[in-house]
């Protein structure tokens, strides 16, 4: 008999996926007040909101390239960065647009989008996407023939 599969090596599953997409969801929260705060104008939101992910054109040049590019975009330090950037310039228009990062960056974490590993653009630190990757689901595999 074939053991219960479990979630890929390093990914998370069970109760801290789940936590982790609900930060992600409050993180996409915070950011929105951000921005609300910093740019009464939700244009430059709708138009900005995907922007990130256009990193996953690297994955015409393959997966480790991908994955490389789609993690340095999707990951929190470039929004800090620039946070901090509009924050020394005193410049709220830059400001909103780290806030739009950042909230792209918490929708993508709420919806299970996680940073990914190289062998594929579905094996992400939150799960594998899809339907086995869904926080507290766990394919079983029938049992082997005697």
């Amino acid at each position: 008999m074939t053991p219960p599969a479990g979630p890929s090596p390093g990914t998370v599953a069970g109760t801290p996926a789940i936590l982790l997409r609900l930060e992600g969801l409050a993180v996409f929260a915070g950011a929105l007040v951000v921005y609300a705060a910093l740019a009464p104008n939700w244009w430059l939101f709708a138009a900005l909101i995907l922007a990130p992910d256009l990193a996953m054109l690297g994955y015409l040049a393959g997966p480790v390239l991908g994955a490389r590019l789609y993690n340095g975009v999707h990951s929190y330090i470039g929004p800090a960065l620039l946070a901090a950037l509009a924050y020394s310039l005193a410049d709220p228009h830059l400001g909103a647009v780290a806030a739009i990062w950042v909230a792209h960056i918490g929708i993508d974490r709420a919806l299970g989008y996680g940073l990914k590993y190289p062998d594929s653009f579905g094996h992400t630190h939150l799960g594998k996407l899809g339907t086995a990757g869904k926080p507290g689901k766990v394919r079983v595999d029938p049992p082997a023939a005697d």
